[in-house]
Order: structure tokens, then sequence, then C-alpha cells
């Protein structure tokens, strides 16, 4: 992708949980681009009632041989041509990787400018809350085919094999990935009260900090991996796409939170998607041995 800014956005094939009530998942990311200005191809990889977090939750998850046989006709599509990227989150199985990574292979074959984005849905604090399976097929056969990956720490940590205890060991970490650019949620922040994003690319590490909510609601990695997406497609500059990104979830999260919601409301705030007014703080950061990593 040039640094021209597009006439008409392409689509966007998103394949991520789908939740009944709520935002998260494909829920977030879709209204997060179309808003933008992309259309969506949406493929649910599990269908819930909403988040888990709130209680008993019944999965749908689709038999394997008919979720690869949907994802071959897609890759077999007519209209393949108008797909500019793919966005990746929650797995409902660890079979649904193979068929995932195909599509991926499709769409760059018709378009080899299409950007892959692995968002590895896989655990948070406490640890992974999908399978080992499910986490290790996002880890060797999703995100060595990414161009873009949005981990947030616990899940780089998982992927590195230690814990990283700051953001030279995360950057260190995130170079290892294959994806291009990499996309910390959740980092290490240096400011008292605030949570950091951090930016890992061949050419630069960027941090943006803002002030740390308080019990957000869910759905946040799976709004920052769409948002930022979405602007790099437009061409914008890394470090002004993670700006906007890192302003607008936390404008939608501090509105969401003094409301009271459970979920973000993304039909409330979509002017924070597009047009965010949140102050963030962004700095360049030097690796240990005083170079840009």
């Amino acid at each position: 992708m040039t640094g021209e800014q597009r006439a008409a956005p392409g689509a966007v094939i998103v394949i991520s949980s789908h939740v009944v009530r709520g935002t998260v998942g494909n829920r977030a990311a879709v209204f997060a681009l179309e808003h933008l200005g992309h259309r969506v191809w949406a493929v649910p990889t599990v269908t819930l009632p909403w988040h888990p977090g709130h209680g008993r939750a019944t999965r749908i998850v689709p038999p394997s041989d008919q979720f690869a046989a949907l994802l071959q006709d897609l890759g077999r599509a007519p209209w393949l041509d108008e797909v500019d990227a793919v966005l990746t989150g929650y797995l409902g199985d660890a079979e649904q990787a193979v068929a995932v990574a195909e599509l991926v292979d499709a769409v760059k074959t018709r378009n080899p400018d299409a950007l892959y984005l692995c968002d590895p849905v896989m655990g948070d604090v406490d640890g992974l809350y999908v399978p080992e399976a499910t986490a290790a097929a996002m880890r060797d056969v999703l995100l060595p085919a990414a161009d873009i990956a949005t981990p947030n720490r616990f899940e780089l940590e998982w992927l590195a094999g230690k814990e990283l205890a700051d953001n030279a060991a995360l950057s260190r970490a995130a170079s290892e990935l294959a994806a291009e650019t990499v996309l910390v949620t959740s980092a290490h922040a240096m400011m008292a009260g605030s949570i950091g994003n951090l930016l890992v690319t061949p050419r630069e590490v960027l941090l943006a900090e803002h002030r740390a909510i308080a019990n957000p609601p869910n759905g946040t990695g799976d709004l920052a991996s769409a948002l930022f997406l979405a602007r790099r497609l437009q061409g914008m500059a890394t470090e002004k796409a993670l700006q906007m990104t890192a302003a607008a979830v936390f404008e939608v999260v501090a509105r969401a939170v003094k409301r009271g919601s459970d979920e973000l409301m993304l039909e409330t705030d979509a002017q924070s998607l597009s047009h965010p007014m949140a102050m963030v703080q962004t700095r360049r950061l030097v690796t240990p041995g005083g170079r840009h990593a």
C-alpha cells in the first residue's frame, strides 16, 4: 500500500467471533471498518449469545469441513479483487487456521498488495482462554503469513515463551515475529496511571500512552485492530495511525464506562472512531543499544 490516499476504500474480509448482544469480535471490527468507509465480508468463527465474561454462553462452532468449504468459496469468488485486506481474530477451533491461511493466500494471489492483519486472540493476564492447540495454530499457521500482528502484551509473552518485563523486551519479541508491523496493546506505560500501545516496525518503535481506565468493556483489542488496519489502508503514516487508533479506543472506552455500560457503545460514539479528540502521548523509543528498533 502506498502513502497515497485511496479514493475508494476496498473491501476487508473479517474472520472472528460473532455475538448476538455486545460489541466484541466481528461486531466491533465490522462496525469500525464500515464506519470508515470499507465494505466488509464478515465470517463468524463461532457464534455466542454474548461475551463469555458476562456468564454462561452457548458456543456454536461451524463444522470444520463446512467452514473450510465456505472460505474456499470466498477464495474463488469473482469479486475477490475487491478485497484489500483480511483481518482475523478469535478462532472457534484450531482446524479453522488452515482454511483461513488458504484464503489469505488466495487474496494475496489475486491482489499482491493486500494486507493481512492477524490479531492472535488467545489470552490475557489470567493466561490462555482458548485451548493450547488453537493458540498454537495461530502461532504456527497464521502469524507467519501476517503483514500486521496485534497481540496484547500477555499474548506476546505466550508467543515468546517468557515474561517481557519492559518495552525493550516487548520490542525484541515483536521484532522476532514474521509480521513487519506489530502493534502490542496493553504495553508498559511510562507515565503513571496510563496504559501503552507499542508499535514496532523494522524502522521505528513508537509508544502511544493514554490514561488507564478501570474495568473497561470487552472488545478493545478487536476495535484497535480494525481501526489501525483502516488507517493503514488509507495510506496513513504509522505514527499517525497509532495515535488515532489509541485516541479512538480510549475515547470510546471512557464514554462507555462513564455511562455505566458493560459493552462498548460504538453506535453512539461513532464520531470517536473517525474524529477522536482525546489526547494521546506518542513518543519514539530507543533500544538499550542506542538505536531505534
